[in-house]
């Protein structure tokens, strides 16, 4: 695709989109949700208000199931198998990242994606520990935490209260990184993931963006969250 501005469309054929579609609705609703259920569980936790605290780490759970199925059945752009590269493509990208010319990944580029899966690993690590935490103070536990005996859902406890501080690490990467697009090559990340949309100048991939999602393949998608956090919490 070249980088040049599209030309003038001819008499009788379509105009070339000057906007991009990147992600798609489900995708967006991924994200920021997962935002503030990271926020809430925080939140809840500071004000000692661990029924809210429960709760936002279902769904948090339940978004994570969501978000690896719709990592093989959405969009490309959230597929894992089209932006998880390997060391020599992410080495290739940090080389082309400081040349003149430089255009916008379609989705995540190769160092992005090791920032989305280290942040994903992240929070299902620190999902995964609050399952079967305990905390005697609130008089709380997570809905797995009758499945070890008390001493290892204390020593649980603990290495959820501190893994928090490495998802807040991670956290920090990932805005920095915004932060390094933003203000050295002057492309805005967080707009496109609000309106799916972005311009479609100086950008890499098919000019109209991602193909329509199927509808049946959502519901499944959906069915599969809300199916695993029924499970866990009934």
């Amino acid at each position: 695709m070249d980088a040049d501005k599209p030309a003038a469309s001819e008499p009788g054929t379509a105009p070339t989109p000057s906007h991009q579609k990147v992600w798609d609705i489900p995708t967006r609703l991924f994200h920021w949700s997962l935002v503030i259920c990271i926020g809430l569980s925080w939140w809840s936790v500071e004000n000692k208000r661990m029924d809210i605290h429960y709760w936002s780490g279902l769904v948090a759970l339940g978004l994570l199931v969501f978000r690896i199925y719709w990592g093989f059945a959405g969009p490309e752009t959230v597929r894992f198998a089209r932006f998880i590269k390997g060391p020599r493509e992410v080495v290739r990208y940090l080389r082309r990242l400081f040349r003149t010319g430089y255009r916008a990944s379609f989705g995540h580029n190769p160092l992005g994606a090791l920032s989305v899966i280290a942040l994903l690993l992240a929070v299902a690590i620190q999902v995964g520990l609050g399952l079967f935490a305990s905390d005697t103070s609130y008089v709380s536990s997570g809905p797995l935490s009758h499945l070890v005996d008390y001493e290892a859902s204390e020593d649980i406890t603990d290495l959820h209260e501190d893994f928090f501080n490495v998802l807040m690490f991670v956290i920090g990467l990932h805005l920095a990184a915004i932060v390094f697009y933003l203000a050295v090559k002057r492309i805005n990340l967080v707009w496109p993931m609000v309106t799916g949309s972005r311009s479609a100048e100086n950008a890499e991939g098919p000019p109209a963006g991602i193909a329509p999602i199927s509808l049946l393949r959502l519901c499944i998608g959906i069915v599969l969250a809300a199916g695993a956090v029924w499970l866990i919490a009934r």
